[in-house]
């Protein structure tokens, strides 16, 4: 990966941002989520075997990205970070619900997720599907719990979060991707299901944290259109990384995607390809949040962050 976001055709306007240290930043609040989320599912809640599998994966770390997102947002939009907490815990519940089924045997069958095994190899397959499912449904429970202001209603967040979830976001993207397996697609099809099945609880954790705050339909544009350059960004980085990274790095197995014949943006592009694709999404992520001026300034730092990332 590159060593320095400096060289991307960065907008004059979005330069004169003042600069925030993302890994300052993402310590920061990495805390105030582990806590909420640590209190989301009880380690006393009954029946134990249940809530215990659930814990252990919700709990088990990671970049807590989409949570983050949420909050960065909330600021962005001038309100409380404190108000965007249920929206930020649900986000991670269903990307968490999603990974625990993504790992499962009859999908992509790993054994290594966020550097431990994954919830099948140590609860078995029945147990794992249903802690999925247990976070899935948390999910919305969170949400609901956001205090109503004078745009939105916690039903509007609950609709919002459906959507993007839901068979015409996460879930399309990842059949899409399963039907995609061992042919070769178009770029254009490849940016669908990354769209749907990476971009669109990225978008959503943006446009969730800013709806928690009563932010204005202008802003809310623009933190989606930023999201979603973001998140197919991201997805082309973790393609990159696939290939490129190793298992410790990682926390899980690499290698797969190529195994199983997915298609990737390095198998479409290259690898030298799929990197200026990173560079010009990033970049097109950051003019999307020219017109925000300071309170952007965390989202262009996490931007920068994830371009460069090893892992």
């Amino acid at each position: 990966m590159r060593s320095s976001p400096s060289r991307l055709p960065f907008p004059d306007k979005v330069r004169h941002i003042i600069p925030v240290n993302p890994h300052a930043y993402w310590k920061s609040r990495l805390p105030v989520v582990e806590k909420a989320l640590d209190r989301l599912i009880s380690p006393k809640a009954h029946p134990a075997l249940i809530h215990k599998a659930m814990r252990y994966s919700l709990l088990a770390g990671g970049k807590r990205l989409r949570p983050i997102l949420c909050l960065a947002a909330a600021r962005a939009a001038g309100g409380s970070e404190s108000l965007a907490l249920p929206s930020a815990c649900a986000v991670e519940c269903i990307h968490t619900y999603s990974l625990i089924h993504d790992d499962l045997p009859c999908m992509d069958d790993d054994n290594f997720r966020r550097g431990r095994p994954t919830n099948h190899r140590v609860f078995g397959e029945a147990v794992a599907v249903l802690a999925g499912d247990g976070l899935l449904t948390e999910a919305f429970a969170s949400v609901a719990r956001t205090k109503p202001n004078r745009r939105f209603s916690p039903a509007d967040l609950v609709k919002e979060l459906a959507h993007a979830s839901g068979s015409l976001g996460l879930i399309a993207g990842q059949i899409l991707d399963l039907d995609s397996e061992k042919k070769r697609i178009p770029l254009k099809k490849l940016m669908e299901i990354h769209r749907a099945k990476t971009g669109a609880l990225i978008t959503t954790s943006l446009r969730l944290g800013a709806m928690s705050v009563g932010a204005k339909p202008e802003m809310i544009r623009h933190l989606t259109h930023f999201g979603q350059a973001l998140g197919l960004a991201f997805q082309v980085i973790d393609d990159i990384l696939d290939i490129t990274s190793t298992k410790e790095k990682l926390g899980k197995s690499i290698g797969k995607d190529q195994s199983s014949g997915k298609a990737t943006y390095p198998r479409l592009l290259g690898l030298n390809g799929a990197r200026r694709e990173a560079d010009r999404l990033t970049a097109a992520a950051r003019s999307a949040l020219r017109p925000l001026g300071a309170p952007a300034a965390p989202l262009l730092a996490i931007a920068d962050a994830l371009l460069c990332r090893d892992h």
